[in-house]
C-alpha cells in the first residue's frame, strides 16, 4: 500500500519563523526516509489555496507561534478536513493563551505561579508587583518578549514603552521563581521523562539559549529526586489532559531546591507544538524513551485526525 502523501507545514510570518523553517526541514527529512510522500510548504497567506491543490493525506504542523500555533492553521485544516498533527483548535487556543492555560491547569491542581495580565503600557509605568517578577507575552513563545525583573531595579523595563514593541498589547506579570529549569515531554496519554536545561551564558533559557548551538546543556534525565522527576511527568500529564491537548507536548517548570530554596515545584506552560530542531528538548526526551526521531515523527503522522 503506497504511504500518505505528508504537507509539512513550516515558517509562517511571525517571530519563530527561523525556528519553524529548522523543525520543518528536520521533519520532512525524517519522513521520507520513514517511506513517506513529502512535499514541504513554507506558509503564506495562501496557504488555504496551496493546500487544496496539493490534497495532502495528512498535514504535519510544523508551525510556531501565533497563526500556527493558536488555533488559527487548526481552525483551516478543520474546514478543509484535512487530518492534522498536535493539538486541535480549542486546546491550541487555550495553551498558547498564557493567562487562561494557567487557570485550567491550576483547578486541576497544578501548581502555577502568581501572576496579572495587564496592558503593557500600565506595566511600564511602576512595580504592579515586588521584585523579582517576570514580564511575558501572553500569546507568544521562544522567550521572545520575556523581560525578568530583579530585586535591585527601581523601575520596570522601559522597553515596554517602546512604539516598536512587536508582542501585543497584553502582558503577564508573574512572580519570579528561582531555581532549576526543568521540562517533560507527554506522546499521547505517557509522559516520556524529565529534562533539566542548562543555560550557558545566559540569564534564563531564552531564545538563544534554546536554539543557539552551545546555548544550553541537557541533562536528560534530569538528575532529581525521584519523587520529584515522578511528579513532573504526573503534572504534565494533567496539564496535557485538563487543557485537552493531543499528539506531542512539552511542559515547563521551575524547581526551587537549592541549599536556601523552598522546594517550590512550579509548572510555568504548555507547548503544545514543540520545537523539533537539532537543539530541542522533545526528539531528546523521545529518544531516552526508546523512540527515534524518524519513529517519532510517524506516530505523529500516524496519530494525526480531524476534530481533535
Amino acid at each position: 500500500m503506497a504511504k500518505k502523501h505528508v504537507a509539512v507545514l513550516m515558517g509562517g510570518w511571525v517571530s519563530e519563523r527561523p525556528v519553524s523553517l529548522s523543525t520543518g526541514k528536520e521533519c520532512a527529512k525524517a519522513l521520507r526516509a520513514a517511506g513517506y510522500e513529502v512535499t514541504e510548504v513554507d506558509v503564506g497567506r495562501d496557504i488555504v489555496e496551496v493546500l487544496k491543490a496539493l490534497n495532502p493525506d495528512v498535514v504535519f504542523n510544523g508551525l510556531h507561534g501565533p497563526f500556527g500555533e493558536d488555533g488559527g492553521m487548526q481552525a483551516i485544516l478543520e474546514l478543509l478536513q484535512i487530518p492534522y498533527t498536535h493539538s486541535g483548535l480549542l486546546a491550541s487556543a487555550l495553551a498558547m493563551d498564557k493567562e487562561k492555560a494557567k487557570a485550567i491547569v491550576k483547578r486541576v491542581g497544578v501548581p502555577v505561579a502568581e501572576a496579572k495580565v495587564m496592558n503593557r503600557l500600565d506595566a511600564a509605568e511602576k512595580h504592579v508587583m515586588t521584585p523579582p517578577y517576570v514580564i511575558k507575552p501572553v500569546n507568544e513563545g521562544s522567550s521572545f518578549g520575556v523581560l525578568i525583573v530583579r530585586e535591585d531595579q527601581s523601575t520596570p523595563p522601559q522597553e515596554l514603552y517602546s512604539k516598536d514593541w512587536p508582542y501585543g498589547e497584553r502582558i503577564m506579570v508573574e512572580r519570579f521563581i528561582p531555581g532549576r529549569e526543568l521540562t517533560c515531554t507527554v506522546m499521547g496519554n505517557v509522559a516520556l521523562g524529565v529534562t533539566e536545561i542548562v543555560s550557558e551564558g545566559h540569564n534564563f533559557y531564552d531564545y538563544d539559549a534554546k536554539y543557539a548551538p552551545g546555548g544550553s546543556k541537557h541533562v536528560c534525565p534530569a538528575e532529581i529526586k525521584p519523587n520529584i522527576y515522578q511528579k513532573i511527568m504526573k503534572l504534565s500529564l494533567q496539564a496535557h489532559e485538563a487543557i485537552g491537548c493531543r499528539g506531542v507536548t512539552r511542559s515547563d517548570f521551575r524547581l526551587d531546591d537549592g541549599l536556601m530554596g523552598t522546594g517550590e515545584l512550579i509548572w510555568l506552560e504548555v507547548n503544545t507544538q514543540p520545537g523539533m530542531t537539532p537543539t530541542s528538548l522533545t526528539p531528546e526526551l523521545a529518544l531516552h524513551a526508546g523512540h527515534s526521531f524518524e519513529e517519532l515523527v510517524t506516530w505523529m503522522v500516524e496519530d494525526a485526525s480531524c476534530n481533535r
